[in-house]
């Protein structure tokens, strides 16, 4: 329990103990149905507890966690896997970018290399990346472009990861020449 706790368990203490007294001398001869009163109550209370405690994870299961464009930023709602994912087009092929800001570069995996025209048997891996699995071999490419929302860049600087990865990542690389700012919910991109 941190210091925030404290004082709302004292206040829900205090509420539970007015609500419990008003019914204590109001029941004086109607005890059942008071008593019923009081169930239905301690259910309306103890399900608005639950709500609250759930709300993000509710509101993270109803939301898109897609990408919206508004005016001149991005707005990235957190998924439910705590991470922000951003959909692109590399080449004119579709491709689900995570942002990682561990990642230098903006990093492509060979199944997304492939969809965006390249070949990965015909890289040179000649570059390397250190992983939280290790070190991993890495070919520099050059997107012909790179299209987010209604941005597109051409020319752009990135890598084949030689090794196992499950989601292309959006490193360093393409965030340092954006403002980002980082929520507990949402990941705000400024273009």
């Amino acid at each position: 329990m941190d210091g925030g706790d404290l004082p709302r368990l004292v206040y829900l203490v205090l509420l539970l103990g007015v609500v419990g007294s008003y019914f204590i001398v109001e029941s004086r001869g109607q005890l059942g149905k008071r008593a019923q009163q009081a169930a239905i109550w301690a259910l309306i209370f103890f399900g608005a507890i639950a709500v609250a405690g759930l709300w993000t994870d509710v509101r993270r299961g109803v939301l898109p966690e897609e990408a919206v464009v508004r005016g001149d930023s991005y707005e990235v709602p957190v998924s439910a896997d705590g991470h922000f994912y951003i959909a692109a087009n590399v080449n004119g092929a579709a491709v689900r970018f995570v942002v990682d800001t561990g990642a230098s570069d903006i990093v492509l995996t060979q199944d997304d290399a492939r969809r965006a025209g390249l070949n990965p048997a015909d890289l040179n891996y000649f570059g390397s990346a250190m992983t939280a699995n290790g070190r991993v071999a890495t070919a520099p490419v050059k997107l012909d472009s790179l299209s987010i929302g209604p941005d597109t860049e051409t020319g752009v600087p990135a890598v084949v990861n030689g090794g196992e990865l499950d989601t292309s990542l959006l490193g360093m690389s393409w965030l340092s020449r954006h403002e980002a700012t980082f929520g507990k919910d949402r990941l705000v991109i400024r273009r």
